[in-house]
């Protein structure tokens, strides 16, 4: 048995007992306190509040030229929130856990959170319709229904979702803590990034940490649909495997049946509701002169069916000169 650590890396004999998440008091309450926070949030945008005012003083005091030395750090590390990259990553991880733990559920709760990320941030970048900072047109404006897609940020609640994601699958307590302190610290300094770049306002980095929260408090809804969704495919992988076996074949002896079903090659097929052709022996007589005298042979012959073909008979070579006897001599003249 390996002790290293790189036994951790085998596959398990057999698949763990992973308890599912379910829908708590806990996560109830805080599925609503959030969702009333993402409303508050639009509203003090939608009606040109103290939030909007704030973000103009950020947008104003330029943090990308206060501090121009960590421009070149944080152009490479707001990646980890564009969705592309980040869901690469984050699936070959659980694509591993999938495999080693003999179970979908790690992918196909990342393609449910994913999904629901895309319809409902998506929804809203497109219906309120925020320009950014760099595109404001009009000082001290929100700036709304605009034709922009930048409300909520998108780059924050990818984050929230792709890193949390880790924490909401742990197996243990203790990965549990670690993996949310991390996929918080990411999530907190992406959206900050934002906005020292400029590319987003305040308020919208606030709706996106609203926004991905909401996605990872709401998945143990789509956990009945996940394990659906999982038996579903391990069936369809099982028919598939099942087509692929081929069965064994067996030597054919020449001239009997074939695996198919079929005659041999050459027979004449048997006719419906009757027996099959029996052999007819047939008697004949054949003279062949030699010399002065002329002998006499009597042949049988045994037909393997009747009404054989001519192309199917036997070539048969007489003995003797092949000459017509009216070209040779007559002996005796």
């Amino acid at each position: 048995m390996r002790t290293d650590i790189f036994a951790r890396l085998d596959r398990e004999p057999e698949p763990p007992k992973i308890e599912i998440p379910r829908m708590s008091r806990t996560r109830l309450a805080l599925f609503g306190g959030t969702s009333a926070f993402y409303a508050a949030i639009v509203v003090a945008v939608l009606a040109s509040t103290w939030l909007v005012s704030l973000d103009w003083k950020l947008m104003l005091f330029r943090p990308y030229e206060q501090w121009p030395e960590q421009h070149a750090f944080l152009d490479y590390f707001v990646v980890l929130g564009q969705r592309g990259p980040t869901a690469v990553m984050v699936a070959a991880w659980l694509g591993w856990r999938s495999w080693r733990q003999h179970t979908l559920r790690p992918l196909l709760a990342l393609g449910a959170a994913l999904l629901m990320l895309n319809l409902s941030v998506g929804a809203v970048k497109i219906g309120l319709g925020r320009l950014g900072p760099h595109y404001a047109t009009e000082i001290g404006s929100a700036e709304m229904f605009a034709g922009g897609d930048i409300f909520p940020s998108g780059h924050t609640a990818n984050a929230v979702v792709t890193w949390g994601i880790l924490a909401y699958l742990a197996t243990t307590p203790r990965a549990r803590r670690y993996l949310s302190a991390l996929s918080a610290v990411v999530s907190l300094g992406v959206g900050l990034t934002t906005v020292y770049l400029g590319t987003h306002w305040l308020s919208d980095v606030l709706l996106g940490w609203a926004a991905g929260l909401l996605v990872l408090l709401a998945l143990p809804w789509c956990e009945p649909l996940i394990g659906r969704a999982e038996v579903w495919i391990l069936g369809l992988r099982d028919r598939w495997r099942s087509r692929r076996v081929l069965t064994p074949s067996r030597p054919v002896a020449a001239g009997g049946p074939r695996p198919g079903g079929g005659a041999p090659r050459g027979s004449r097929p048997q006719p419906e509701g009757g027996a099959p052709h029996e052999p007819v022996a047939v008697t004949g007589t054949a003279t062949r002169p030699s010399g002065s005298a002329a002998t006499t042979r009597t042949a049988t012959h045994t037909s393997p069916r009747a009404h054989a073909m001519r192309s199917e008979r036997s070539p048969v070579t007489p003995t003797g000169s092949r000459r017509p006897p009216h070209s040779r001599p007559v002996a005796g003249g």
